[in-house]
């Protein structure tokens, strides 16, 4: 990203120092892509991941 422009939406997400697994997060069967931003969004926001610019 350029320096000094803001994240689409004003959110800034971080996933530095997470040791959970894709699979811990997303679980072990196939999903469809929106089942898959649905489960990372809760993992976002259940890990306090996300900040307001």
């Amino acid at each position: 990203m350029a320096k000094g422009k803001k994240a689409f939406g004003g959110y800034s997400i971080s996933f530095k120092g997470c040791k959970d697994s894709v699979e811990s997060v997303f679980g072990s069967s196939a999903i469809g892509p929106s089942e898959m931003t649905k489960k990372l969004w809760a993992y976002v926001k259940r890990k306090k991941l996300s900040g307001k610019r």
